[in-house]
């Protein structure tokens, strides 16, 4: 049955290795020191394990309940759990060795650049073992869709929703409450703090103070804040009491130019006037992750997605024990 299994997945696994392979001598030959290839490299790292859900996961079963051929399959002298056991086994690591592979290949090419940068947790997600566990939970994800959906084409359209979701959800959520976080409390530097909002709309949260990051290289700053001596954070209407106009319309045709482009000296000036009369009452609190931990959150996270791609598998197997 093992034989069987494999010879199911030989082709697609040989398919995709040889896809890596060529992936790596292209890489190779353009050299290492794009930028640009290095963001599109990360980014196909990035989306490896979900294809692998959505090609490989969803039609695993599915595509046996669609055709009927589960009959035959699971009225020979295997028992339809084996059968499951080693098809998920199989595949399974074969997706996790083809997403490990591109993994190791990115992070070996992109090594000077990524260095350079001082950012490591800016590629995290497309370098060293996250991606292993990225497959391996994608690839179960997509097989326990596929049993109860029980149609391939529907299946692997969740699949890509439901391990896109979860991605940005983990991503957003979990991984900075995985480790307990740093905090760092600063002064408020006139020269360096601005005023505005960053995010994406229409989720952008309302202009307020924005502190200049400390330097602080390969950490991952979660979050800054400007807060008082009780850990209270300055609100909009303390802002507007103690620097009125801000954000004003002189203020608010600088910051809406496009581009990065010098604000008049006038809105300069008030603005670091605001942030003087704010020092006295508030500071700037940093949250981040040491460099350190860059290594410990990865294997935080590697664990997370094998165990809960372990989860579906059972679920997977209770699922294909009802089918009648």
């Amino acid at each position: 049955m093992t034989w069987v299994a494999w010879r199911q997945a030989r082709a697609q696994t040989a398919a995709a290795l040889a896809a890596v392979a060529a992936l790596a001598a292209a890489a190779v030959a353009a050299g290492r020191g794009d930028s640009t290839l290095r963001l599109w490299l990360s980014v196909l790292v990035v989306v490896i394990p979900g294809l692998l859900g959505v090609f490989w996961g969803a039609p695993l079963v599915a595509g046996e309940l669609e055709s009927g051929s589960f009959r035959l399959a699971w009225t020979q002298d295997v028992s339809r759990i084996r059968w499951l056991a080693l098809r998920l086994a199989v595949a399974g690591l074969a997706a996790m060795a083809v997403a490990g592979l591109a993994s190791w290949l990115v992070t070996w090419w992109a090594g000077p650049l990524d260095r350079a940068g001082m950012n490591q947790f800016g590629s995290f997600d497309s370098r060293d073992i996250v991606p292993v566990g990225y497959a391996a939970f994608a690839f179960a994800l997509g097989v326990l869709l596929g049993t109860l959906l029980r149609k391939t084409v529907p299946a692997m359209a969740v699949t890509l929703l439901a391990f896109t979701g979860i991605r940005l959800t983990f991503r957003l959520l979990a991984r900075p409450q995985l480790l307990p976080s740093v905090s760092r409390a600063l002064a408020l530097n006139p020269a360096t703090t601005g005023y505005g909002s960053s995010g994406f709309l229409p989720l952008a949260p309302p202009a307020a103070l924005q502190p200049a990051a400390p330097d602080l290289p390969n950490a991952w700053i979660t979050s800054i804040a400007v807060v008082n001596g009780k850990g209270q954070g300055l609100t909009a209407t303390e802002l507007a009491s103690a620097c009125p106009g801000i954000g004003g319309r002189a203020a608010g045709r600088a910051l809406g130019r496009a581009g990065h482009v010098p604000a008049p000296q006038g809105v300069v000036t008030a603005m670091q006037e605001c942030v003087s009369r704010l020092a006295a009452t508030y500071h700037e609190v940093v949250t981040y992750q040491p460099a350190g931990r860059y290594w410990p959150l990865q294997w935080c996270e590697l664990c997370a997605f094998l165990a809960a791609a372990l989860l579906l598998a059972g679920a997977c197997a209770w699922r294909v024990g009802k089918i009648g």
